[in-house]
C-alpha cells in the first residue's frame, strides 16, 4: 500500500501575498529610521536654534560684566580714605601737567573715584565712604587750585576752588552715598534671607 509523505506546516507552500521579513527586504531599508523621526527627536518638533539671553548684548549688561571683572578689594574706613585722597592728589598733579590745572577735568575724574571708593570699602565700614570722599576732594585740590603768595593765598585759592566746583563735590558725594545705600540694602536682605532659611537636615 502506497504511503503519502506528510510535510510539516512550517514547510508548507508559501503564499504569494505574504510580506517578506525585514531581513529579506534588505539591510538598508531595515536600518532606515521612520520618516519624520530623527535620532532621539520626537516627530513634528523642529529643531530651534539657541537664542541668546535677553539683554546679553545691551550696554548695561556689558557694563555689569566689566565691573564684575574688575578687582574687588575690601578696604577699611581708613584705607578707603587714604585710597581716595592719594588717587585724587595724583589726579590733581596729572591735571596740572596735562590740562593746565583744569577744575572741570578734576571734578569729572572725582566722580568715578568716589564710586570706586564706595564699592571697595568693606561692609562694616560702609558709612565712612560718604565722609572720606569730600575730604579727599579737598586734599586733591591743593595742586590744582590757584594759589597766591604765602599760606593765606593758598587757603584763599583752595576755598575759591571749593566754592566754584561745589557741584562736582556734591555729585561725587551723592554717587558714593547712593552706592553705599544700595550695598546696605542688599546686605540687609541677604541677612534676612539667611535667617529665614530652614536649617539643613
Amino acid at each position: 500500500m502506497e504511503q503519502h509523505r506528510t510535510r510539516p506546516a512550517q514547510y508548507g507552500p508559501r503564499r504569494s501575498g505574504a510580506p517578506l521579513p525585514a531581513q529579506g527586504r534588505g539591510g538598508a531599508a531595515a536600518a532606515r529610521p521612520p520618516v519624520g523621526r530623527a535620532a532621539g527627536r520626537p516627530v513634528g518638533r523642529p529643531v530651534q536654534p539657541a537664542r541668546p539671553a535677553p539683554g546679553a548684548g545691551s550696554p548695561v549688561a556689558r557694563l555689569v560684566r566689566a565691573l564684575r571683572g574688575m578687582p574687588n578689594p575690601r578696604l577699611t574706613g581708613l584705607g578707603s580714605g587714604l585710597f581716595c585722597a592719594a588717587v585724587m592728589t595724583l589726579l590733581g598733579f596729572l591735571d596740572g601737567l596735562l590740562f593746565g590745572a583744569s577744575l572741570t577735568v578734576y571734578g569729572v575724574l572725582f566722580v568715578p573715584v568716589s564710586l570706586l571708593t564706595a564699592l571697595w570699602v568693606r561692609r562694616g565700614d560702609l558709612l565712612t565712604a560718604p565722609v572720606v570722599v569730600p575730604i579727599a576732594f579737598a586734599v586733591g585740590l591743593v595742586p590744582v587750585a590757584e594759589s597766591g603768595d604765602g599760606l593765606g593765598g593758598r587757603l584763599m585759592g583752595l576755598v575759591t576752588a571749593l566754592a566754584t566746583e561745589a557741584g562736582w563735590l556734591y555729585g561725587g558725594t551723592l554717587v558714593a552715598g547712593s552706592a553705599v545705600i544700595v550695598r546696605r540694602i542688599r546686605l540687609v536682605r541677604r541677612r534676612a534671607a539667611a535667617r529665614n532659611r530652614p536649617p539643613a537636615a
